[in-house]
């Protein structure tokens, strides 16, 4: 015996979301009509000032992090070989090549075996010291940022305002970091032309 009686609106919402009419309304409605759409699993739309989306036969609002979320959340099972990620370095195997550290060392044997790894070894260095790169220029802007806004008062720990003399403009001192980050990016990229070059 239940203990709860289902209504007529909980029935005609289970109806709906089997015939798969996710939007569709589960009570009878009395008055103006508005213009209906239909929307199916993985639409995006936006409606009354929020984007939504449906997932699972559910609608649900839609974030600009859910791309980031899918991204940074471990999956229960490898994509690859569908083995449990329960291993202390399937984290970090997965973040860098999306499988489990056991299909990241089958990979990698394989790429041994037909003489490819020292390429791929290669790759994946650049990729870092790219990467590291990019990290590094966005560092510098903030940089920038910082001493413009810090150039004139700053306030200390104590709460008070102090004001400091500057031995640079903020845009002397964007320069000068700006001039001094170009010169070490060339040297930085030669520098891994030449690697690549000498391991070629």
């Amino acid at each position: 015996m239940l203990n709860k009686e289902f209504k007529r609106k909980d029935v005609e919402r289970i109806r709906n979301l089997v015939k798969g009419k996710v939007g569709e309304s589960s009570e009878l409605q009395v008055g103006y009509t508005t213009k209906k759409e239909d929307h199916k699993e993985g639409d995006i739309w936006e409606e009354g000032g929020k984007k939504w989306t449906i997932k699972d036969g559910i609608k649900q609002t839609a974030t600009k992090l859910d791309e980031v979320k899918k991204e940074a959340i471990l999956p229960l099972f490898c994509p690859s070989c569908k083995s449990l990620m329960k291993k202390r370095n399937d984290t970090k195997m997965y973040n860098i090549h999306k499988m489990c550290y056991d299909c990241v060392i089958d990979m990698e044997h394989k790429l041994k075996i037909k003489g490819k790894y020292e390429e791929y070894e290669q790759k994946k260095i650049r990729e870092n010291a790219e990467a590291w790169l990019k990290r590094a220029e966005q560092d510098v802007e903030m940089l920038k940022e910082v001493y413009t806004q810090a150039s004139s008062t700053v306030m200390n720990a104590d709460g008070m305002v102090e004001h400091w003399s500057a031995k640079m403009t903020p845009d002397e001192f964007e320069k000068t970091i700006q001039t001094q980050f170009d010169n070490f990016k060339i040297k930085f990229l030669k520098n891994l032309e030449t690697k690549k070059e000498n391991n070629d």
